[in-house]
C-alpha cells in the first residue's frame, strides 16, 4: 500500500484509534470518537474510510444482535505497523491519552443497552442489556410502576451495569 495524502493517513488514523481500543467498535462509536468528540476526521470521511478499509480487508465486520461492529484484520494490524508513523506524533499522542482515558465510556456504551416501553395494565417495562460480540452475557426485565422509574433506570445502566453484573454473578456463581 502507498501511503500518500490525506486518504491514506485518515485510514491510518482509524486503524491507530481500532489498535488503541483493543476491541471492535461500532461506526457511531468510531464517528464519535474521531469525528465528534475530536477533530482527527472530518465526519463524511471517517464514514467514508470506515467503507474503504472494509472494502481493502484492513478492517471487518462482527455481527451482533443489536448492531454491526468493525474490529481490524491481520492485514490492517500489517498495514498499521508499516506506516503508522505517517500519522503525525502528535496527533497518535492525543489519541493515546483520549482513548486511555474515555475507552471505559465507549466500550459501555457499545456493550451496555437498554430500552423501556408501557405495559397494557399502564406499567412500565425496562429491558436492560450487556452485550458480548458472540451473544448478550447479561439480559433483564423490570417491570415498574411508572415512566419516572423506567427512565431512571434507563439513564443509570450504562453507569451501573458492570456493578449489578458483578454482584449478580457473585451471588450466583460460586
Amino acid at each position: 500500500m502507498q501511503i500518500q495524502g490525506e486518504t491514506s493517513i485518515n485510514k491510518l488514523i482509524l486503524l491507530f484509534v481500532f489498535d488503541k481500543m483493543e476491541s471492535a467498535l461500532s461506526e457511531r462509536t468510531l464517528v464519535d470518537m474521531c469525528a465528534t468528540s475530536n477533530d482527527w476526521i472530518n465526519y463524511m470521511d471517517c464514514v467514508m474510510m470506515i467503507s474503504q478499509l472494509l472494502e481493502d480487508g484492513f478492517i471487518c465486520t462482527v455481527e451482533t444482535n443489536d448492531d454491526t461492529l468493525y474490529t481490524i484484520t491481520p492485514d490492517g494490524r500489517s498495514c498499521l505497523a508499516n506506516f503508522y508513523i505517517n500519522i503525525p506524533k502528535s496527533v497518535r499522542e492525543e489519541i493515546a491519552v483520549f482513548v486511555k482515558n474515555n475507552s471505559a465510556k465507549y466500550r459501555n456504551r457499545q456493550e451496555c443497552k437498554s430500552d423501556y416501553y408501557q405495559n397494557k395494565d399502564g406499567t412500565y417495562t425496562v429491558f436492560l442489556r450487556i452485550l458480548a460480540p458472540a451473544q448478550p452475557m447479561l439480559e433483564l426485565k423490570f417491570v415498574v410502576p411508572d415512566r419516572k422509574t423506567a427512565q431512571n433506570i434507563y439513564k443509570k445502566w450504562e453507569l451501573k451495569a458492570a456493578d449489578v453484573y458483578a454482584v449478580i454473578y457473585e451471588n450466583l456463581v460460586d
